[in-house]
């Protein structure tokens, strides 16, 4: 049995800690300084990572090769499955018509204000989708539309990407705080509660940054009710049902939030400005997706809602499920800082989110009458969009496996726990490291959950708020994680020019992240109140 080193470097902390963190300052370069594609930039960082979990953290060269082979196969099941079921259906709607009845519905029922759109669109639709679905799917979904709408490709990845963060700790019906409360033995309830005492709060604050960055404050000063109603509506509903049913925070929030926000615009609108105005294209009143009834644009995403929503309830990804403990990975590895074996089980299920998604699309194609033909033609034109994000996950994922199985990550967890007093403003950084190299808050709680409480108890800290902390904190990873920007990326012309949507959403994550910190800080050492009881 392998037992993982956490002060490998001449027993030094600090300077294992700087070691441990090359393969993640490798990507975070290749993506900021270099410019590089997002695939050559997780390849690089697992390439280093490599180098030295074999040659510094003393891991067998065939252990280093498994786990980092574990990792591509979570990669591909379930992350990119769902990916792909999700691009399937979203060529679904494009190949009936039932996606530019969604754009038209846009046209006909939102003010002519690429700025409104924005905030409908991006925020509230978006965030639907990521309670739903996730993984990068609805960034792909949401700046597609808004691209159609007139929005440059990349502030359309990019605003999509930052709104984006909102839903992400209750995405997938509250999939990462169930996660959470499993390796930490905590109840699922309080930490859903917690996060939902602390993301409420950049909620409401999202829809005036983004402005800011789209528009400048003129239009946040324009915009303010709408700004309002949207932020509040959706803040609201998070903290509402994150304290009283966390699965459906999402799905609640998002909705509320869509609803208020398009019923408000109903008794205000905008004052004109051409500067703003949509790009309305000359409709061609012989095309067959003319005649589709701009209802049907919200079919194929309400639909999703639906299975989604029954499929979860009714536990249908659980069946079949088969548990593969990963052959000569699991248990041959002991976590030092645990004192206990890792495990590496695979959780094989063919009933997973993604065949969810993939009924989804296939009852809109028989719901719209699209030929068998056509829907396989949306079934390889979704495998081309994924063939590029598919290189990019699986290295970035067998990247994070490594760095997992060698103790590269405890070590770095290990470090951030040892700042005392001001753990609580760390402690968001270690979500956010865990989500950018996993691209899933869930993956970043199952990492770091347990060390979060750990080092709570011993600085004397409250562990709830520490692991809420977790979760919380890595949605802000969401916006530059590799995974996330490659699939975001996979319907529009950015594909290879990750690195241009990288640069301008890298300074918005640290100031989030560094909000959150200081958050945190205050509700342990000042506004305890707000901690739920427990």
């Amino acid at each position: 049995m392998f037992q993982q080193l956490l002060t490998p470097v001449g027993g030094s902390l600090l300077l294992s800690f700087l070691v441990a963190a090359i393969p993640v300052v490798v990507v975070l370069l290749m993506l900021g300084v270099l410019h590089r594609p997002a695939w050559q930039a997780s390849l690089a960082g697992l390439a280093s990572a490599l180098l030295i979990a074999i040659t510094v953290w003393q891991m067998p060269v065939g252990l280093a090769f498994n786990a980092t082979a574990a990792g591509v196969m979570f990669a591909l099941w379930p992350i990119m499955w769902i990916v792909f079921a999700a691009l399937i259906l979203y060529n679904v709607a494009v190949l009936s018509g039932r996606f530019d009845a969604f754009r038209r519905w846009v046209l006909a029922n939102l003010p002519n204000d690429k700025r409104i759109v924005l905030i409908v669109l991006g925020y509230g639709f978006g965030s639907l989708l990521e309670g739903v679905t996730g993984f990068g799917a609805p960034v792909a979904i949401t700046a597609s539309l808004l691209i159609m709408l007139g929005f440059r490709s990349l502030d359309a990845v990019v605003y999509a990407l930052i709104f984006n963060t909102a839903p992400v700790a209750f995405g997938s019906l509250g999939i990462p705080i169930t996660t959470l409360a499993g390796v930490t033995g905590l109840p699922a309830a309080t930490l859903g509660a917690m996060v939902g005492r602390q993301l409420p709060l950049f909620a409401l604050l999202l829809p005036f940054y983004v402005m800011a960055m789209y528009g400048g404050w003129k239009s946040v000063r324009e915009l303010f009710p709408v700004l309002l109603v949207a932020g509040g509506a959706f803040a609201l509903g998070q903290f509402i049902t994150a304290n009283y049913s966390y699965e459906l925070t999402d799905v609640i929030s998002a909705g509320s939030s869509l609803i208020a926000t398009v019923l408000f615009l109903r008794v205000w609108k905008p004052k004109y400005s051409a500067e703003y105005a949509l790009v309305v294209p000359t409709e061609d009143p012989q095309s067959p997706h003319a005649r589709v009834p701009l209802w049907q644009g919200w079919l194929p995403w309400l639909l999703m809602c639906v299975v989604v929503v029954a499929w979860t309830h009714y536990a249908v990804a659980t069946k079949f499920a088969q548990p593969i403990q990963w052959p000569g990975l699991h248990n041959q590895v002991f976590i030092t800082l645990y004192d206990k074996p890792y495990a590496a089980v695979w959780n094989f299920q063919p009933l997973a989110t993604g065949t969810a998604i993939l009924v989804t699309a296939i009852l809109t194609a028989l719901a719209v009458g699209l030929r068998v033909g056509q829907f396989f033609e949306a079934v390889r034109t979704a495998w081309k969009q994924i063939l590029l994000p598919v290189l990019t996950v699986t290295a970035i994922v067998g990247l994070a496996y490594l760095m997992n199985y060698s103790g590269l990550t405890y070590t770095l967890g290990l470090g951030v726990s040892s700042a005392g007093i001001f753990f609580p403003v760390l402690s968001a950084f270690l979500g956010w490291l865990a989500v950018f190299l996993s691209g899933s808050d869930s993956s970043g709680n199952a990492l770091f959950g347990n060390l979060q409480v750990v080092a709570a108890n011993k600085l004397g800290l409250d562990p709830v708020l520490m692991a809420a902390t977790n979760s919380s904190g890595g949605v802000f990873a969401k916006m530059i994680s590799p995974q996330n920007i490659s699939t975001g990326v996979a319907v529009s012309d950015l594909k290879g020019q990750e690195s241009l949507i990288f640069r301008r959403t890298f300074i918005h994550s640290l100031v989030f992240t560094v909000l959150l910190g200081i958050l945190a800080f205050l509700q342990q050492h000042v506004w305890h109140w707000m901690i739920p009881p427990h």
